[in-house]
């Protein structure tokens, strides 16, 4: 009977302890590594659907007419009146800075920003009629080569810095092109490159 009693006060080894507090630091960590690249890949998909969104823009900007108001003389014709937007766009935001490991709240509503090219035709954002009303980690541009022409090329870009240090960047790349039936094609794919400093 009193081997039962014994048995039953038994507590845990120092073994068996050691084991249960090894596996709960293995779930820690394995949940912290989890976490940061949930956070990562949903800070990600701002710059993919941003940029993919832009391509779209331009593709939409680039099917409306663009040519002139003028009057044409009878017997004459029109050149095609199809036209990318001109780049270079001015960056939103600014400068790098404003985006290194936090976000930035561009001014949509007053025209600062996404805006910034207004008065030009066919220039900027505010050809692609493209802005965002979020805070943003990532900064925007586009770049374009010709106009409407077959082998007119354009590229959206969204970099960014996450962790703030100043030298890893990340750079979201999509590219389109205008085909030799003058349609513009995008790229199936964004290309995404980490390690790059760039200034537009």
């Amino acid at each position: 009977m009193r081997s039962i009693v014994r048995a039953s006060k038994r507590g845990f080894t120092l073994i068996e302890l050691m084991i249960v507090v090894a596996i709960v630091g293995i779930l820690a960590v394995l949940a912290i590594y989890g976490v940061r690249k949930y956070l990562a890949n949903a800070k990600t998909a701002e710059a993919r659907n941003s940029i993919g969104q832009m391509a779209k823009d331009q593709a939409t900007a680039f099917e409306k007419e663009s040519m002139p108001g003028a009057v044409l003389p009878v017997g004459s014709s029109a050149l095609n009146s199809r036209s990318l937007c001109i780049a270079p766009s001015t960056p939103v935001p600014g400068a790098m800075t404003a985006v290194q490991g936090k976000k930035y709240q561009s001014d949509s509503a007053k025209n600062q920003d996404w805006q910034a090219d207004i008065g030009t035709p066919n220039m900027g954002f505010a050809c692609l009629k493209f802005s965002m009303d979020a805070p943003q980690y990532y900064q925007y541009t586009f770049t374009s080569a010709g106009t409407g022409v077959p082998g007119a090329v354009w590229q959206g870009r969204a970099q960014g810095d996450l962790n703030g240090d100043g030298v890893n960047f990340s750079l979201f790349t999509i590219d389109g092109k205008v085909n030799a039936d003058v349609a513009f094609n995008i790229a199936p794919n964004i290309v995404v490159s980490t390690g790059l400093i760039l200034s537009w």
